[in-house]
């Protein structure tokens, strides 16, 4: 589950009560289930931190996103944008860097079992719809498998463990040619 720090939604709709801080995520969608197809509303967030209790060292900073609700005839089609910073370490040098991350959602809330997706998702009985799976499942997504603070990053020296991008430390790089070994006979 994630929480958050402080929340300061921004809200372009009239009248909508502020989520709960405890739950900054949590929507009450009861008015969009009422009204007619097409129908939409949209959301805006804010959040200077985000964390998420199962791993505590997911962190997400500055997260910003947008979530579009729309009523459709098989249930509420919610449209997410997010982005945000995480601390990552290098794979190379092992320095703690920033990440920017952006991801997207599209998923369907189904009015019943005979429209629900692959995702599983209904419209509860309560029409309070929580986003934070949401936001946490994509976001994981979104983390590279082998995050590296530039694209060029040098690493660290196999001799001496000196990060090769502040200093060179004059260690020669080995050749792992499988040929290397002729030149000691020459």
């Amino acid at each position: 589950m994630l929480q958050c720090a402080q929340i300061h939604p921004i809200f372009n709709i009239e009248e909508t009560k502020v989520p709960n801080p405890r739950k900054p995520l949590r929507l009450n969608v009861g008015f969009l289930v009422s009204a007619a197809a097409g129908y939409h509303r949209d959301f805006d967030f804010y959040l200077p931190k985000l964390t998420d209790e199962e791993d505590q060292t997911l962190t997400l900073a500055e997260v910003q996103g947008r979530v579009r609700i729309s009523r459709t005839p098989q249930g509420l089609l919610v449209e997410g944008t997010f982005e945000g910073d995480i601390q990552l370490e290098c794979v190379r040098c092992l320095s703690e860097y920033t990440q920017h991350l952006r991801w997207e959602f599209t998923e369907l809330y189904a009015f019943t079992r005979d429209n629900i997706t692959d995702s599983g998702l209904l419209v509860p009985e309560d029409a309070h719809i929580d986003l934070q799976p949401l936001v946490r499942d994509f976001g994981l997504l979104e983390i590279p498998i082998k995050p590296l603070c530039k694209s060029d990053c040098k690493g660290l020296c196999p001799e001496c463990g000196q990060n090769l991008n502040l200093q060179n430390c004059g260690h020669a790089p080995e050749n792992d040619s499988p040929f290397s070994t002729l030149k000691d006979w020459l």
